[in-house]
């Protein structure tokens, strides 16, 4: 007779059945999914499987398609700035460091024209006359003119000072009797003048007008002629550029070197004076400048005036106007005034 203690609960064999197939259909269905993930080529999905397996969490799918990112903005580019407008002054003496050429290379200095007609209410004959081989020498009262000038930037930034330049210019006139058949239309007057500058750019206001400049110079003018025809003087002066607008002034007070050796024209300061002021206005392709000079006498007043106007003809070629009033038109007429006009061309502009 079977006790309680040995007789097998008849509810416990079927639990054990169960749980003896459940564990043999998970091994079975392991093994099968360890040999499919062993099977994946790609490194990243084989180790996913493992992990799947091994009953680690997976993590959050991440979509293969990035959210549509919006558009940086491109900044527009920036627009170059505008070239700075320089003064007539500024382009002459290249005082700005946007107007600087650097050295030896040739500038317009003066004006640069050749008149074909040219009208003297008054020829000089005098000195002619007092020349033994030339005595009754006439000159006609039309002739021509031709000034060709130009300077030469030999120094940019002397002692070290970028607003000190150091320039040479030289202007030669030529005066023609080229109408005067019955003389040979020779050159009745010729006049050199060779010059060193130093240039000092300056930023100061004066009255309204800026002043742009100051030029220290030596200058040598002479008709290079002899015995009773010669003319000849030589100058220091300082010159004083200012602006406005379009407007320009230029001062120059001279001092005359004294001749040591023989003086040909020992009173021409009597004539030329001391200084010249020169005005000159732009007005759209037109150019108006005023020359004067007076010795500032009470007494036996002397002095002269200048006109110019400079306008365009056709392309680059500009007309050309001059009148004079005064004394002192060229070296050989210093003691002699006259009244001229002329018409022609303008070759470059200039001061």
């Amino acid at each position: 007779m079977q006790t309680s203690a040995t007789r097998p609960a008849s509810g416990g064999i079927p639990l054990v059945l169960l749980c003896v197939g459940l564990l043999g259909n998970a091994q079975a269905t392991s093994i099968a999914d360890w040999e499919s993930c062993s099977a994946i080529s790609a490194d990243a999905e084989r180790l996913a499987c493992y992990d799947r397996l091994a009953g680690r969490p997976q993590p959050a799918a991440v979509s293969s398609v990035e959210p549509h990112a919006a558009p940086t903005p491109v900044a527009a580019p920036a627009a170059p700035p505008e070239p700075k407008l320089l003064s007539a002054l500024s382009r002459h003496w290249e005082l700005d460091d946007e107007a600087k050429r650097g050295a030896f290379l040739f500038r317009p200095h003066h004006p640069n024209y050749f008149l074909p007609l040219k009208v003297s209410n008054s020829p000089n004959n005098t000195p002619f006359q007092a020349t033994p081989a030339q005595a009754g020498i006439g000159l006609d009262s039309v002739e021509t003119e031709l000034q060709l000038s130009f300077k030469i930037k030999a120094m940019q930034g002397v002692f070290g000072y970028d607003n000190v330049d150091l320039w040479f210019g030289y202007t030669a006139r030529s005066f023609w009797q080229a109408y005067n058949s019955s003389m040979s239309s020779p050159f009745r007057e010729n006049n050199y003048e060779p010059e060193a500058m130093l240039v000092f750019r300056t930023h100061y206001d004066l009255a309204g007008f800026r002043g742009s400049f100051i030029n220290l110079g030596l200058v040598h003018q002479s008709n290079g002629r002899g015995a009773a025809l010669s003319r000849s003087w030589n100058r220091v002066y300082a010159q004083f550029g200012f602006e406005r607008g379009n407007l320009a002034l230029l001062l120059r007070p001279w001092y005359r070197i004294p001749a040591h050796d023989g003086d040909d024209n020992p009173d021409i300061d009597d004539y030329l004076g001391y200084g010249d002021l020169q005005a000159v206005y732009s007005k759209g392709r037109n150019t108006y400048s005023l020359l004067l000079r007076n010795n500032f006498r009470m007494s036996d007043n002397r002095g002269a005036l200048k006109l110019n106007w400079n306008f365009p003809l056709y392309g680059r070629l500009r007309g050309y106007v001059q009148y004079f009033n005064g004394y002192g038109e060229s070296l050989i007429d210093y003691n002699h005034s006259q009244q001229s006009l002329g018409l022609g061309v303008s070759l470059t502009g200039g001061m």
